[in-house]
């Protein structure tokens, strides 16, 4: 214990060198912003600091969403008295396993799926590296290919086992994206043949929020590559987009409960058409012996909650985030000179506000907004604190400096009118204090 808490310590005066932050982080507002919530910092592991005040608008629900209180109602039985291993034969065993069977119907509806079709999974990461790495490497055991197709700016729960299966010897495309974050359809054609066995294109993209043709995308690989199978990594879509329509085309598709208001450490891989994988767990063959380990009967409930509420209110939210999205962007644009939006408006998810600010570093600002209780991102929540450009404005052909300039503010269910408010307040007078410092440095 003393040993972990050196270690914390060492890390509070690493972030207090970086960021001029004081330890308790009891920091000077913007002028004129007002701080009304109440957050409590986590005590325990040596966090034992008193609670702190700060007004707190939350534009990171990229990174991960709040849970639907419907969604830990859900679980809160399997947590607590209905505890059983569903692997197991006696009662309490059955009343966990009808549970999981339930939530594997209810994921499997949302997905477009049967129910035999649902891997559940640790999260999205691992639906991918199983639907990339599990696909390529069945499809190679039975002599079929060895061709993988991806694209430039896929989150790295793809192109981490792209690379990987690179090193296996398998061949790998990474194909280019157009300035407006959509992927190059010419390229994909001329990067597919008839020995390519998987091709992994998301739905939408984790960082900018467009939109690809799954459809068109599609299309090229029954006509190039017929025998490979199309992943697609759905994480980001749930709250904007009804999968089981959208995602029709593809045989694998991702995605992750802790992105639409379920808990974190659960997600699942619907596998269409039989879709012949290898499992990278191995064990006691649950999961179609494809994930073995005990089931999370839990997360799997809640996640299935979750899809459910998301399922039912979508249009609804869609129809209020994206005037609050169009307004934040448009407030920016007016308020802050130099400021640029990344990503093609006209093809996004409603809630993606991707933006930049010339002669502004953007890990700085977010810095300063933190300071002020706003929660922004640069970036994907994965690579957060990079000193390097995003892979993902760099395949898009962002510059240098514009890609370190930029930020990521993304919507969700609970926002409001009020936190485009203070981030309408908050950010350009950031920026504004933030540029003298830059220019002088010069």
């Amino acid at each position: 214990m003393r040993a972990h808490r050196a270690c914390a310590a060492d890390d509070d005066r690493r972030r207090q060198r970086r960021h001029g932050n004081d330890g308790d982080r009891r920091l000077t507002p913007l002028p004129g912003v007002r701080h009304a919530n109440t957050v409590t910092r986590p005590t325990g592991f040596g966090r034992t600091r008193a609670p702190y005040t700060r007004a707190v608008v939350y534009l990171d629900y990229a990174a991960t969403t709040p849970m639907y209180p419907e969604a830990m109602a859900a679980m809160l039985p399997f947590q607590k008295d209905a505890f059983g291993n569903p692997s197991g034969a006696h009662a309490a065993a059955r009343t966990a396993k009808t549970a999981l069977e339930e939530a594997r119907e209810r994921v499997a509806e949302a997905l477009g799926a049967a129910p035999a079709e649902v891997v559940l999974t640790g999260g999205g990461t691992e639906a991918d590296n199983l639907a990339v790495k599990g696909a390529a490497r069945a499809a190679r055991a039975a002599g079929v290919g060895d061709g993988v197709v991806t694209t430039a700016f896929e989150h790295k729960g793809v192109l981490a086992p792209c690379d990987r299966l690179e090193r296996e010897g398998f061949r790998v495309a990474r194909v280019p994206v157009d300035g407006a974050g959509i992927v190059d359809l010419g390229a994909l054609e001329a990067a597919l043949d008839e020995r390519t066995v998987v091709v992994s294109v998301m739905l939408v993209n984790n960082e900018v929020g467009t939109i690809q043709p799954l459809d068109a995308v599609a299309e090229l690989v029954r006509a190039r590559a017929p025998r490979a199978a199309l992943h697609t990594d759905a994480v980001q879509a749930v709250p904007w987009l009804d999968v089981a329509t959208v995602a029709a085309p593809a045989d694998l598709v991702s995605v992750s409960a802790h992105k639409f208001g379920g808990p974190k450490g659960v997600g699942a891989l619907a596998r269409r058409r039989d879709t012949p994988l290898q499992p990278l767990i191995e064990g006691g063959g649950q999961e179609w012996g494809l994930r073995s380990g005990t089931a999370n009967v839990a997360g799997a409930v809640g996640m299935a909650e979750a899809l459910r509420i998301t399922a039912q209110r979508r249009d609804a939210e869609v129809a209020r985030i994206a005037p609050l999205r169009d307004r934040l962007a448009a407030g920016l644009a007016a308020r802050v000179p130099g400021c640029f939006v990344n990503g093609d408006p006209n093809h996004k998810i409603a809630g993606n506000c991707h933006v930049g600010f010339t002669d502004v570093e953007a890990e700085t600002l977010l810095v300063a907004l933190d300071r002020d209780g706003m929660c922004a991102a640069a970036g994907s929540s994965c690579t957060s604190g990079a000193t390097e450009p995003s892979h993902v404005l760099a395949a898009m052909g962002v510059a240098r400096d514009a890609a370190l300039a930029s930020i990521r503010l993304s919507l969700g269910y609970a926002s409001t009118d009020a936190d485009v408010d203070m981030a309408l307040d908050v950010i350009p007078r950031a920026v504004g204090q933030l540029r003298p410092a830059v220019t002088a440095s010069r």
